[in-house]
């Protein structure tokens, strides 16, 4: 919806955001006045939130959801209401969170983020359909046969999108399909379907809601290199066979002590020139801790690096945070001695990322 308007914008915009790298990192975004008790609908640049700078922008900005947090945490709650403007699911749209029980659905939790989002005019990005990850202990305990699993897995993209058809904007369709080498990744899927699950599952998905946008969504495929390569060669081949793949989601899980990737831009043009829509769906940068200012600064410019490149491509049309605070991140679990890597910390305070986002889009907004 915002591309027509982002076409025109990015070249005008794009020495602006250049030049915003450099004046951001030499400014602590910790003496940025971020606004934050001001409302969405305030004038002044410097008191709208992240949501409202990034419609100006031509983008949405969203964060993916504990439903649990929004159920329990009356500040986080608020904080999701009036920052974002587009919602992931964390995890209850997750294969063994809807399905725990072969032919028994239990939508209640993922229901209730989408009336949210409904209610707060809030975009919902369904996460995820096709997953070798959070199978439920049936499927991947069961001895299946190749038409067995086939029919499972046509029935599930079926009734999940055709459940939620008409309130999820873009669908998270094929998730994690690729190996860091390039090579298909050796799931349940490829092993017993070989890769045309891929092709069969996007058209199943666009049978069940002709309108929902659908996308393949990976990790370190942020700049160029043998993954971004081989999934750029796989939707190139099937956008020629007709499958609709319509995006290409860039999760963006970041890390201080790795080089940030300053060649995004020019790999998500690579699919922009596909006619392909991308998105920045899962950004976070997490640092070794503890943390400090060094690492804090380096954290903002992560999020900047992938925010800007997501700016310069006109067919980006959203940005989310995997979580905005500390207080639920899942970094510290899956990554032990390692954490602090979202926005706003455990007490809901501004870190300087959060300053980088808003100037940012604020530049990118035209806004001074």
């Amino acid at each position: 919806m915002f591309k027509a308007n982002r076409s025109v914008a990015v070249g005008s915009a794009a020495a602006v955001l250049l030049v915003s790298a450099f004046a951001l990192s030499s400014a602590s975004a910790a003496t940025v006045d971020t606004g934050r008790h001001a409302g969405k609908g305030s004038g002044s640049p410097a008191r709208q939130t992240l949501g409202a700078l990034g419609l100006k922008a031509g983008l949405r900005i969203g964060t993916a959801v504990d439903t649990t947090a929004l159920s329990d945490d009356a500040p986080y709650r608020a904080e999701v209401e009036k920052e974002f403007t587009s919602v992931t699911p964390e995890n209850v749209m997750k294969w063994e969170a809807v399905e725990p029980e072969r032919g028994t659905y239990d939508w209640a939790a993922a229901d209730r983020l989408v009336d949210f989002a409904a209610k707060n005019k809030q975009l919902v990005r369904g996460h995820t359909l096709v997953w070798h990850s959070q199978l439920p202990a049936w499927l991947n305990e069961g001895d299946f046969t190749a038409g067995e699993l086939r029919e499972i897995l046509h029935r599930h993209v079926t009734d999940q999108v055709a459940h939620f058809k008409g309130r999820v904007w873009q669908w998270d369709v094929v998730n994690e399909a690729f190996d860091d080498d390039g090579t298909l990744r050796d799931s349940i899927w490829l092993r017993k379907l070989g890769p045309g699950y891929i092709a069969d599952a996007f058209r199943w998905a666009h049978q069940a809601d002709p309108k929902a946008r659908l996308f393949i969504n990976d990790y370190n495929i942020e700049g160029v290199n043998a993954k971004s390569t081989a999934l750029h060669e796989l939707v190139t081949t099937l956008r020629k066979q007709r499958v609709p793949v319509h995006g290409v989601g860039i999760q963006g899980h970041l890390a201080v002590q790795y080089s940030a990737p300053h060649d995004i831009a020019d790999n998500m043009l690579r699919f922009d020139r596909l006619g392909l829509e991308t998105a920045i769906t899962e950004a976070d940068v997490r640092i070794p801790m503890p943390a400090d200012s060094t690492k804090l600064e380096a954290q903002a410019e992560g999020y900047g690096v992938l925010l800007r490149g997501c700016l310069l491509t006109p067919g980006c049309n959203d940005f989310t945070v995997w979580g905005f605070t500390d207080t639920y991140s899942w970094v510290p679990d899956t990554f032990p001695g390692q954490g602090a890597a979202n926005i706003l910390d455990e007490n809901y305070a501004p870190k300087p990322a959060y300053g980088t986002l808003r100037q940012t889009l604020a530049l990118a907004a035209g806004l001074r």
